[in-house]
């Protein structure tokens, strides 16, 4: 069973689609996708520029104004994961699907899935290599998860991170804790199956709250999970899924579909974020 109904910029971009939803870390919200644009190929990389804050200063009449320095600071993206997957298909077990282009569909949401799990993990860890959390912190009941976050909240602001769409991503022993806490709201039916597309499960302490199954250890000793909270500002992400292929196999009778997903992340602005080093969570 040749694969004749496959189109490969069509499941490409369908591949592409349930990575979006599948991401936690790599949500809209949690990064800035502001150079997806400038990405093509495996090896690239994207010169992202800072720009220097104005200077505030006194104005007297008729007196020069001293001026401040617009100069940008750049910090390279690396374009450096590539991530590919196959799956092979013999024909006599081909000839028992019921529709190839349902086949593939499926096949693809699944590699999606899976890659989507990859690119998250990838991502968190470059948000865990860029700030430093501090002592490990012990949480065990409702009322101190609650607070942590607000400890969170409380590090971001004495940074002037802007308030509104800041985030946290939190493990699902935490989100049981914050059920329990009447403070957490919960995003509810109407929106669940939405929300919960992209891991959003709710509100607490100004943050949108996110569940993840990809949350980073924490580095102390305790096996700690390390909670990260911040803002897009902090995260830039680029991704593309640059091949997506059937092929048949030269000497069996067997259909290869095959696919490849290149992306990269940077933390530009690593004060935007916040952690904590959770044990028990």
């Amino acid at each position: 069973m040749a694969l004749t109904n496959f189109i490969p910029a069509v499941y490409a971009a369908a591949t592409m689609a349930a990575l979006d939803t599948s991401l936690a870390y790599g949500s809209e919200g949690v990064i800035n996708r502001d150079y997806e644009g400038d990405v093509s190929e495996f090896g690239g990389s994207v010169i992202v520029n800072t720009i220097a804050d104005p200077t505030i200063e006194t104005y007297t009449s008729y007196t020069a104004m001293a001026g401040g320095n617009a100069a940008s600071t750049p910090q390279t993206m690396t374009i450096g994961q590539k991530k590919a997957w196959s799956l092979d298909l013999d024909d006599v077990d081909g000839a028992q699907a019921r529709d190839a282009g349902d086949f593939v569909e499926k096949v693809t949401a699944r590699a999606a899935h899976l890659l989507a799990k990859t690119a998250d993990a990838y991502i968190a860890a470059q948000m865990a290599a860029a700030i430093t959390p501090g002592a490990e912190v012990t949480v065990d009941a409702a009322n101190e998860a609650y607070d942590l976050l607000v400890d969170l909240r409380t590090s971001l602001s004495q940074n002037d991170v802007p308030v509104d769409g800041r985030w946290v991503v939190v493990t699902p022993a935490f989100h049981g804790w914050l059920l329990k806490d009447p403070r957490f709201v919960s995003s509810g039916d109407a929106l669940g199956g939405i929300t919960r597309s992209s891991g959003v499960v709710g509100n607490a302490a100004g943050f949108t709250v996110l569940e993840s199954n990809q949350v980073p250890d924490g580095p102390g000793a305790a096996a700690g999970k390390l909670i990260i909270a911040g803002h897009s500002l902090a995260t830039t992400y680029a991704d593309q899924v640059t091949k997506v292929e059937a092929l048949r196999h030269p000497d069996k009778f067997v259909d290869r579909l095959r696919g490849l997903h290149v992306y990269g992340a940077k933390v530009v602005r690593a004060n935007c974020l916040a952690a904590r080093d959770v044990v028990g969570a």
